[in-house]
């Protein structure tokens, strides 16, 4: 049994007749009474009744024609959900995010981005640091990652988002807390905050290697959990801290944000996912990235 010989029955029972069938369908009538002809010979028994003028469906047609129909509208269900899936509009999508990512707006914005264009996708999300989910993506355990820049991310591709300033949180008894700018050299003589090395070691060295240059080697009083918990530890009372320019929307009272003065000191976010990608969910992502990188 062929998928036109159900095709050609269906047209042929909605019309009751083979040359309305025929011409509905696009072919000469002499084939389509072959297939016919052909799927009863198959099937063992008569579908249709002939007359002269038109044709009557037996009640083995009338049974033949619903479980046709549903086969028919089946494959054609099937037909367009694997077109979506090939285009990435249906699937999962499992992203990594480093937790002080998303204070950024133009994270936000790429979501809401991919969520409106590709609102039947499941989107599954994880939140650890930036070390972590390189390793995640690389063992395919997530499809790509939102991290915090600079990073080794060895054999991954890297599509940068956006860049950022770093900037020193003070506490509000601070003796520079009515300056919009600092100087790293003036905060020699504080302790400070800073996030476990292990969790961003190139970003972490970058903070080290500033203070190395502005002629001191900081005092680390205390080390956060992540990026985004510094401003919470400054507020009471541990020390100072650098952070990317986006932890700011986090609204900590007693402390205050500041620019730094001199040699800029700034971090990136960037989307990680593997080499010669195949996956559309991924790709339709990576495409939405870099058009919000491009429109910024």
């Amino acid at each position: 049994m062929e998928f036109r010989q159900l095709r050609y029955f269906l047209a042929v029972a909605e019309h009751l007749h083979f040359t309305d069938a025929a011409a509905h369908l696009g072919i000469a009538q002499p084939p389509l009474s072959q297939q016919i002809l052909k799927l009863e010979r198959e099937i063992g028994t008569q579908l249709l009744i002939r007359h002269p003028r038109r044709v009557e469906l037996t009640e083995a047609g009338r049974l033949f024609r619903e479980r046709a129909r549903r086969i028919v509208e089946d494959a054609q269900q099937a037909f367009v959900e694997v077109q979506n899936a090939g285009r990435g509009e249906t699937g999962r999508l499992s992203l990594g995010f480093a937790g002080s990512t998303v204070f950024h707006p133009m994270v936000a914005t790429t979501m809401q981005k991919y969520r409106h264009a590709y609102e039947h996708v499941a989107i599954s999300c994880e939140e650890s640091n930036s070390s972590l989910l390189l390793d995640r993506v690389a063992e395919r355990q997530l499809d790509a990652a939102l991290v915090r820049m600079p990073l080794n991310c060895r054999d991954l591709i890297v599509e940068p988002l956006v860049d950022e300033d770093m900037l020193a949180v003070l506490p509000a008894n601070h003796r520079l807390n009515r300056r919009r700018r600092v100087d790293l050299a003036n905060l020699a003589d504080d302790s400070f905050i800073l996030f476990p090395r292990p969790i961003g070691p190139d970003l972490y060295d970058s903070i080290i290697s500033a203070c190395r240059e502005a002629g001191f080697a900081p005092s680390i009083s205390m080390e956060s959990p992540q990026i985004s918990s510094a401003a919470n530890l400054v507020a009471a009372g541990f020390g100072v801290a650098v952070v990317p320019a986006s932890i700011r929307q986090i609204q900590v009272e007693g402390v205050s944000y500041h620019e730094l003065q001199g040699k800029p000191l700034s971090t990136g976010i960037a989307l990680i996912h593997r080499p010669r990608e195949k996956s559309p969910t991924v790709l339709n992502f990576v495409r939405i990235l870099r058009q919000q990188r491009v429109a910024c």
